[in-house]
């Protein structure tokens, strides 16, 4: 369980599209090569500390003739942002994908100190 020491709490969150693999016959389409993607995310402002972040899929566009496999996760969180990854494997053919994530955590507060 994430215990927060603060009572200044913050949420940030937004949606990206992670790839539109359908229109250039892309990797996740075709089914060959890399089947990871990767997406830098920047909070708007950052966390005191590392804050606790959700992943969903809001859209997908995928293949029926095969089955669907996704995996999506927040990887490398840090005060500042994370990595938004996807995964899929085996035959499943992916079109797009596009994922909303959120963000909880401490905030800063003007009258913290640190020592240097």
């Amino acid at each position: 369980m994430k215990r927060f020491d603060n009572k200044l709490i913050g949420i940030d969150q937004g949606e990206i599209v992670l790839f539109s693999d359908y229109e250039s016959g892309g990797e996740m389409w075709t089914g060959d090569g890399d089947r990871m993607r990767r997406h830098t995310i920047r909070f708007t402002e950052p966390f005191r500390s590392c804050p606790v972040v959700q992943c969903a899929l809001s859209m997908w566009d995928i293949d029926c003739g095969t089955n669907s496999r996704v995996e999506v996760s927040a990887e490398n969180i840090s005060e500042n942002g994370f990595e938004v990854v996807f995964r899929t494997w085996a035959d499943t053919k992916v079109a797009r994908a596009r994922v909303r994530w959120m963000a909880f955590g401490e905030l800063c507060h003007e009258d913290d100190w640190g020592l240097y």
